[in-house]
């Protein structure tokens, strides 16, 4: 390819070695574009990136010598004295990437309907519902997100919410050769503010909710900064569809350049949810709603509570928005399931269990709360928290655990390099600010056994913290554990 044909929507200027002899990208061919140094190759344009342990224009020197045939960077490098290599400067090496990406691999976006989601809570969740409802009414349709990459028939674990920009690029490119005509991803806060959804403008983009969240040394220095990188996907976007009812909403579309719809309880809100109804049967909770608005229907959802109904109404917006009926959402949405998020697992005629991956204070409050509406006889929790975490993490579930659970089974979750025992220790303690009841077993398995085991008539049981996981990370080793399989040996050992 071309190196000018890389770099047609990108301001830089192209430049010979460290010299001000401007080369002609006309006459430059490139093989393959890298990011990564063990990659390069004779004919390949390396881009140096800038990482939080490693700085990729420390490689300029490596790429000239294994002849690369350009660099992206974003400030003078050290080269050969003699070195022709294209040098290609730019404002931000990261951004340049998405779009020398894009155009690599032919713009594969503008061949998809793409929809992106950010939010605190409830994208996975709602990438599903949306994927249900446009196969339902006939389309083939990507998906990219926290649990996985979808291609046609291909399931690929997925190692961040959002890929960097090469990756998505070329997911994207691979779900148009599989006839593909839709994608729908998850868009993270670090995926926006690392530049890896620039390089195409979104058909629609969603916001879900805002909550202090990824807040930290290599995350977001504050709230403010947090809302602000939400908010970059309405300037990239041409529909936005956001949560009506979230006090943040009007910050997140601060500046926003695309047309904006709201969804939601609200009046004066464009969709809004109307008419609920809680649906309890044994192992099974859900709702019935209307919706009045930009489509008027009835729904119904298997899975509790009023975060499920924004879920959903988010989920039929981006919908009508691409031409579906009401006759095709609504079983769509009725038979969507998500693994790992408030999945119903049927033990029992008796109590409802569930699987979910509550992993902090906030997302345990909330999944509980929630369920007290169903007036459970008894809510019990099951969980752990990871090891070489923040402790803080700990203490806040179990005192959340300890408030809204009438039953504590804490547990082990992933201790990675510390030993469970301390970890269940500080979750006892936060635990111990409270009344709640609770007992501690290590296994994780003998808790969800004993949980089954002491279920009664009206309980709900929550197994929080693993969700769609299927692995428990032992110093260093991930062992193969997922909660779906543990409960079925457990059936089947008390038969």
């Amino acid at each position: 390819m071309i190196l000018s044909k890389l770099l047609e929507e990108l301001k830089c200027t192209v430049t010979a070695g460290n010299s001000a002899e401007i080369l002609d990208a006309d006459k430059v061919e490139i093989k393959d574009v890298v990011n990564d140094n063990r990659k390069i190759s004779e004919g390949s344009l390396f881009i140096c990136i800038k990482g939080a342990n490693f700085d990729g224009h420390s490689c300029a020197m490596e790429a000239a010598n294994k002849k690369a045939a350009a660099i992206v960077v974003e400030h003078d490098v050290e080269l050969p004295g003699d070195c022709k290599i294209a040098v290609i400067r730019v404002e931000n090496t990261r951004y340049a990437m998405a779009f020398i990406s894009a155009a690599y691999f032919d713009h594969p976006a503008r061949k998809l309907k793409t929809i992106g989601i950010t939010g605190t809570k409830g994208k996975t969740t709602t990438t599903y519902l949306i994927r249900n409802m446009l196969e339902n009414a006939g389309h083939k349709v990507g998906l990219i997100g926290t649990i996985e990459v979808i291609i046609g028939e291909e399931h690929i674990h997925a190692e961040n919410t959002t890929p960097e920009s090469f990756a998505l690029q070329e997911y994207m490119a691979r779900m148009v050769e599989a006839g593909c005509d839709s994608v729908v991803m998850e868009v993270s806060s670090q995926g926006l503010m690392l530049h890896r959804t620039q390089g195409f403008i979104f058909d629609i983009g969603i916001f879900t909710n805002i909550e202090p969240d990824h807040i930290g040394p290599n995350e977001h220095k504050d709230f403010e900064d947090y809302m602000h990188c939400k908010g970059l996907l309405f300037k990239q976007c041409r529909i936005g569809i956001c949560n009506g009812d979230d006090i943040h909403t009007d910050d997140i579309l601060e500046g926003h350049t695309c047309k904006a719809y709201t969804y939601g309880f609200g009046e004066g809100l464009d969709l809004r949810a109307i008419n609920l109804a809680y649906i309890r049967k044994p192992g099974e909770l859900g709702v019935f709603f209307d919706t009045e608005g930009l489509i008027n229907m009835h729904a119904e959802i298997r899975t509790p509570g009023k975060f499920s109904v924004y879920n959903a109404l988010c989920a039929i917006a981006v919908a009508q928005e691409l031409g579906c009926t009401p006759e095709e959402i609504a079983p769509a949405l009725k038979d969507a399931k998500v693994k790992g998020r408030i999945e119903m697992v049927k033990v029992s005629d008796e109590f409802t269990l569930m699987i979910d991956y509550a992993h902090n204070a906030m997302a345990l409050k909330s999944l509980l709360t929630t369920l007290r509406d169903y007036h459970p006889n008894r809510l019990i929790s099951v969980f752990g928290c990871g090891g070489n975490r923040s402790k803080l993490r700990r203490f806040e579930m179990g005192e959340v655990s300890g408030k809204y659970s009438d039953f504590t089974i804490i547990t082990s979750d992933n201790p990675r390099y510390e030993e469970p025992e301390d970890i269940m220790n500080d979750i006892e303690t936060g635990m111990k600010k409270t009344d709640g009841k609770y007992i501690k077993i290590t296994d994780r398995k003998e808790a969800i056994r004993y949980a089954i085991d002491h279920g009664e008539q009206g309980d709900i049981i929550v197994l929080a913290g693993k969700g769609h996981e299927d692995y428990q990370e032992i110093k260093g080793v991930k062992y193969p554990m997922d909660e779906r399989v543990i409960i079925q040996e457990i059936l089947q050992e008390r038969k």
